[in-house]
């Protein structure tokens, strides 16, 4: 069976700089998301990813929802430096502030959709493109954050929307989570946020 793999090739310095305005540009335009997604977390002593699909909610300035519905159902949100877990009726918190990994991870998802990851300050960045899409590896330079992500890699559409994020593990397992059905700037109830 022939398996096609798109040539993945570097970027020129003016491509990364018109993909990082062109991902800017749409993040200040975008104050609400909502998003299917399907995850697929790869485990080296599995033969096959485990996958499970959800919903993304986000609100500007800062309200992200990961609510996750097959084969389980478990949300996450970040909410007023709180992390809140329901997992299927359990709900517990935690304080993000006293937490630096949660911190990071919930600084690391807004920024995203705020357009703001290019920050060459926290991380190496390495800029490539196919045929179709672009193409982002960022690696942390904090090395706290480096031992639960070694890299991550983001990849954006030709309106340099985010279609597809990839975590890497400092054990090379990773997690994949593909979007798909994205809606841009429709009215999202407040109740969505509430735990």
């Amino acid at each position: 069976m022939f398996l096609a793999t798109q040539a993945q090739t570097k970027m020129t310095d003016i491509e990364a700089s018109n993909l990082k305005k062109q991902v800017k540009a749409l993040a200040s335009t975008t104050k609400t998301i909502s998003s299917d997604f399907v995850q697929y977390k790869h485990l080296d002593f599995l033969d096959n990813a485990i996958e499970t699909s959800g919903k993304l909610a986000f609100k500007a300035p800062n309200l992200v929802k990961w609510e996750y519905t097959k084969p389980f159902k478990y949300a996450v949100f970040f909410k007023n430096n709180m992390l809140y877990i329901n997992d299927e009726g359990k709900k517990s918190n935690i304080d993000i502030g006293s937490s630096k990994m949660f911190s990071q991870l919930n600084t690391l998802i807004v920024s995203n959709i705020n357009g703001d990851m290019f920050d060459e300050s926290k991380f190496m960045i390495h800029y490539f493109k196919t045929s179709k899409d672009r193409l982002v590896h960022f690696s942390p330079k904090d090395e706290n954050f480096a031992k639960y992500i070694k890299t991550f890699h983001i990849t954006f559409d030709e309106k340099g929307d985010v279609i597809e994020v990839k975590m890497i593990e400092p054990s090379d397992d990773y997690t994949r989570i593909v979007f798909n059905n994205k809606v841009l700037n429709q009215p999202i109830d407040e109740a969505v946020f509430i735990n």
